[in-house]
């Protein structure tokens, strides 16, 4: 073969891996699409998205919890052989927990918002400030004086760092609602899409920040301000024709941050537990007793041998030990971190208050039905559309209050949010995974799932043979022809149960309580609008990316 053919054999094969290199070619840059080659965040308009999102922030005030599996509802003293605690495995997706109780300086924060945003000096908005307010009577006793924690305990700055009681599960779940929008309000502002202080200079009733309201429409945000939405230092990007560009963050944009929740049953035992450390056959499959390792309540370490380590009842008429030693440090709740954190750096996972969780009451953990982020009490919604197309956002005349069981009256919605309604047939239509909006006795007393279903219990609470699962009595509270509320107690000798579809779970031992009840797998019911002085909360928030921190790398 003479060179020049050599010459042409070389040409050709380097033509053929160029185009070859060509064909596989990767996108060098992460702007630019691998779908369709475009650029992404150009300039000039078309598709934005946040390419540099590494990793999602902590939230104030909480910390990680790797998720994985357990044995949940395993407790290790069941004298009463309760089937309430049947022991399954369960699989808990990665999420946030709050590092402490929510304290009465945290909650007083969120009462002075709502006083000063919705006066309760303002006939409009009295209900709105007096419906949040904790119910600081929880403290009295026919049989012992107590009056200094009904006067003290909520705001005197001596119990700031204490949690906070006499909060309901349902002003639990405003909380929370009222948390995610602060913070967010926080990061948008620190990304410069709001303008500086807004959130403290120009809020009220009718112009304030709602996370859903921001996402699915912005410029109604702030009751459509535009010297607040527009603002930011974000109003100085421009394009070509000198338009605004980003005045508005999204989804896509990786600063909203998921909301604040109440966490789920299962959520809460696996943070309790505090598996983080303890890698083992005997942790993962429920012989895990507290949130610290060993089988006692007290300290084997040298420095604090005999030291209780959690806020609890040690015995009849002992509330905190003998003074000066072997004393929890408490007779009533006691200051957050008193106690040192379990192994996910979580503290009072056991002890000074037992804490609300989202779901609702059941006996029975239906893990035959599912095994991954069990919850019981899905009720889904949908945004409320007007005519033209666009959300309906609530106004200061939209306000619709309830009255609860209790006769308290509380509003359903406040003004800036989005106006939720039930999702009907056609929102389910050949859907497997769902098919109603209020799922919260899904295979427990509805029609699919009970042998012996009866529509309707007579007024007296009489029944047939045939029973449905659930007979709680029904208290009625009424309104009269003069505006006054009427409030009728179910007193019939007919009821079968306490439990309906508004208890809630709440778990963990209190200052209250003894020992046995402190074990993180032990499980109690309370209606769910109300309080009591040994019930605090958590907040939680859900995990998006990857399950764990310590590495996102792919695995070969």
């Amino acid at each position: 073969m003479d060179m020049k053919n050599i010459i042409n054999i070389k040409i050709a094969f380097a033509l053929m891996l160029s185009l070859a290199m060509v064909g596989c070619k990767r996108s060098s840059s992460s702007n630019e699409s691998r779908a369709t080659g475009w650029k992404i965040n150009d300039k000039n308009g078309g598709f934005q998205y946040n390419t540099n999102f590494k990793e999602q922030e902590t939230s104030p005030g909480l910390v990680f919890v790797e998720g994985g599996t357990f044995t949940m509802g395993k407790v290790q003293d069941d004298p009463m052989h309760d089937w309430n605690n049947t022991p399954n495995q369960q699989h808990v997706q990665s999420f946030y927990m709050d590092e402490t109780e929510v304290t009465n300086k945290m909650y007083l924060e969120y009462l002075d918002w709502l006083k000063r945003v919705y006066p309760p000096e303002d006939p409009n908005f009295k209900l709105i400030y007096q419906s949040a307010l904790p119910d600081t009577l929880v403290w009295r006793n026919r049989l012992g004086y107590s009056e200094m924690m009904t006067e003290n305990y909520l705001r005197h700055p001596g119990y700031g760092e204490y949690p906070v009681v006499g909060v309901s599960w349902i002003q639990a779940v405003d909380f929370a609602s009222w948390r995610t929008d602060r913070v967010n309000e926080l990061y948008l502002e620190r990304a410069g899409f709001l303008k500086r202080d807004a959130r403290v200079t120009d809020v009220n009733a009718d112009a304030n920040f709602n996370t859903d309201t921001y996402i699915n429409s912005p410029s109604s945000t702030y009751g459509g301000n535009e010297e607040i939405l527009e603002g930011g230092k974000r109003r100085q990007q421009t394009d070509a024709d000198g338009n605004p560009i980003n005045v508005y963050a999204k989804r896509e944009s990786g600063i909203i941050s998921p909301e604040y929740r109440l966490p789920s049953e299962v959520e809460w035992e696996y943070a309790a537990l505090g598996l983080n450390e303890l890698r083992n056959y005997n942790a993962i499959r429920g012989r895990k007793k507290y949130p610290w390792s060993g089988q006692y309540t007290r300290s084997g370490k040298r420095k604090t041998r005999g030291d209780q380590l959690a806020n609890f009842k040690q015995g009849k008429g002992d509330y905190g030990g003998i003074a000066g030693w072997s004393d929890d440090g408490a007779d009533i709740t006691n200051k957050v971190k008193s106690y040192l954190p379990n192994d996910f750096g979580i503290y009072d996972m056991a002890g000074n208050v037992a804490e609300w969780v989202a779901d609702v009451y059941r006996p029975i953990v239906d893990d035959e039905f599912n095994d991954f982020n069990y919850y019981r009490g899905n009720v889904y919604t949908k945004n409320a559309i007007n005519e033209d197309g666009t959300v309906k956002v609530v106004t200061t005349e939209d306000i619709v209050y309830d009255t609860l069981s209790n006769g308290q009256v509380v509003p359903r919605n406040l003004p800036g949010t989005i106006l939720q309604v039930p999702i009907n047939g056609e929102d389910a239509y050949l859907r497997t995974n769902f098919d109603a909006s209020d799922n919260r006795n899904f295979r427990d007393g509805d029609r699919r799932s009970s042998r012996h279903y009866t529509d309707n219990f007579s007024d007296d609470g009489e029944v047939s043979d045939t029973r449905q699962m659930y007979n709680s009595p029904k208290h009625e509270v009424t309104v009269d022809s003069t505006g006054a509320i009427v409030k009728m107690i179910d007193k019939s000798n007919n009821r079968t149960s306490l439990i309906n579809d508004n208890v809630r779970v709440y778990k963990g031992g209190s200052w209250k309580d003894r020992a046995y009840w402190i074990d993180p797998a032990q499980r109690r019911y309370f209606p769910q609008d109300m309080a009591t002085d040994y019930i605090g909360f958590r907040c939680a928030m859900s995990r998006v990316g990857s399950k764990s921190k310590q590495n996102n790398k792919t695995r070969h």
